[in-house]
């Protein structure tokens, strides 16, 4: 494709319009492919400053990865130093310091993706884009006046933004959203989180870590119910020996602002209750981000709740028009947008594009971590297939005994009619780097036996994959087959 025209003119082949990791990746991969692209951005920093790289880099992915390395250090030297020979004085918490690493972490990669585009001759702006007919964009500078964007190719990616609930409205105080569960300046002796999900147990591991009394409040009756039944349990078990009050069917109905903090109210099978704390974090999903981003006549095409419909390869109702991330259907994981946006941004140049939504991991990053692909015994139970089942414990893993992180298991599950792995779950030390083996394994539809004879080093953590995969044949070699 040709280049359609002269950024002074205002004229694109691409305009993406959100820079997280679906837009600005996207954008990247479209000029690598030849395209003459723009990139519009709202996202504006606590300092009031814009930045690149949305939610995912400023407000979600790194910063609490950054925190729950930090939280994790520092819980490990008070509990478990000991037990390696390591003698310490209590540590000490700085948390003016451990927040200040955060913000400097957060800052270089957001200075880093302006240098990508850069290198790459993509055009970043910062302000708000909106899709006009005719896959033109008006795009509002930050403090300016409209200007008028022409594009072959309009990319939707303004991500998704927290839910709030109509009776716990967020104050950037008591009440916080997860980007305000990140940056609380002291550890509330008594924090509230709504939301037994992938946010509500970070951010809960991150601060109860600290010190806090963290109290889980889940409407779902069972825990996890996203993740395989086995390892759900396994995690619930060592959250809960870490401090962590999780109260499941818990559905919160109040939130009253009092002199002493936050007063819940809350039922459940036994009725109801209430419950008092210092802080809430109100993390109770996201919802797709598609406010004042279309007009009426462009043609596109929203569900019920909110997404923007598009097909298999992220086209929307309006021709030339695709859509990305977490404001399309599927789950709202940064790489599962990144791999949208490299998709579409190949499409549009004429390449081959794809994403395998089979073999999408997911990953809490709690301790243990948490990690997934595939499907579930649950849902392979459900569909009626014929399965076999293969575990492996960390208990019996020589390095994870030394790393004195020996809790958890992998399992493997695999088709009894061609022993095609069919699904890979993981609850335990690094988890989120091990689940990779087996998104590679199953991309190439591998089969149990092809991890069997796979070899791998010893001591590693990536042999309780192994075992996994061998006991599926009840042929483990360093545990009892059963």
């Amino acid at each position: 494709m040709s280049k359609s025209g002269t950024v002074g003119g205002g004229k694109y082949d691409v305009v993406v319009i959100g820079g997280g990791p679906a837009g600005y990746v996207g954008a990247i991969r479209a000029a690598q492919n030849g395209l003459r692209v723009a990139c519009i951005d709202a996202w504006e920093n606590r300092d009031g400053q814009p930045a690149f790289g949305g939610t995912c880099l400023n407000a979600g992915c790194i910063p609490s990865k950054v925190l729950l390395e930090s939280s994790e250090l520092f819980h490990r030297a008070g509990s478990e130093f000991a037990l390696h020979g390591i003698r310490v004085n209590p540590p000490e918490l700085d948390l003016t310091a451990m927040q200040a690493r955060k913000a400097r972490i957060v800052s270089q990669f957001g200075g880093g993706i302006q240098e990508l585009f850069k290198a790459n001759g993509v055009t970043g702006l910062f302000g708000r884009g909106h899709l006009l007919p005719g896959n033109k964009v008006r795009y509002t500078p930050r403090g300016g006046k409209p200007e008028l964007l022409e594009a072959e190719h309009v990319v939707l990616a303004t991500g998704s933004t927290p839910i709030e609930l109509p009776f716990a409205r967020f104050d950037g105080a008591a009440i916080v959203d997860s980007w305000g569960g990140l940056d609380l300046t002291a550890v509330p002796g008594r924090l509230g989180v709504i939301g037994g999900g992938v946010i509500g147990l970070e951010l809960g591991s991150v601060w109860s870590r600290l010190g806090a009394q963290v109290t889980v409040l889940e409407a779902m009756e069972h825990f996890l119910c996203m993740v395989d039944g086995q390892i759900a349990k396994a995690a619930q078990l060592q959250l809960k020996k870490q401090g962590l009050d999780i109260r499941l069917g818990a559905k919160v109905t109040s939130a009253e602002q009092g002199p002493s903090g936050v007063a819940l109210t809350y039922e459940d099978q036994r009725g109801r209750h209430t419950l008092e704390v210092d802080r809430l974090i109100v993390a109770v999903g996201r919802r797709p981000n598609t406010e004042g981003l279309l007009d009426p006549l462009a043609g596109v095409k929203l569900s019920e709740r909110g997404f923007i419909e598009v097909d298999g390869e992220c086209r929307a109702s309006a021709p030339n028009v695709w859509a990305v991330g977490d404001v399309v259907r599927g789950p709202m994981l940064a790489h599962k947008g990144s791999e949208e946006g490299v998709m579409v941004a190949d499409l549009i140049a004429g390449r081959y594009g794809h994403v395998n939504y089979a073999v999408i991991p997911s990953v809490i990053y709690t301790a243990p971590e948490i990690a997934w692909v595939g499907q579930t015994e649950e849902q392979l139970k459900e569909a009626h297939l014929d399965y076999k089942v293969g575990t492996f414990n960390f208990a019996a893993s020589g390095r994870a005994r030394a790393m004195e992180q020996a809790a958890g298991l992998v399992k493997v599950l695999a088709s009894t009619a061609d022993d095609r792995i069919l699904g890979v779950h993981i609850v335990g030390p690094m988890a989120s780097e091990l689940i990779g083996e087996a998104v590679v394994a199953m991309e190439f539809q591998a089969t149990a036996e092809d991890l069997q004879r796979t070899i791998h080093a010893h001591p590693s953590l990536a042999e309780a994959l192994h075992e996994a995969a061998l006991s599926v044949d009840r042929r483990a070699l360093h545990a009892i087959n059963r």
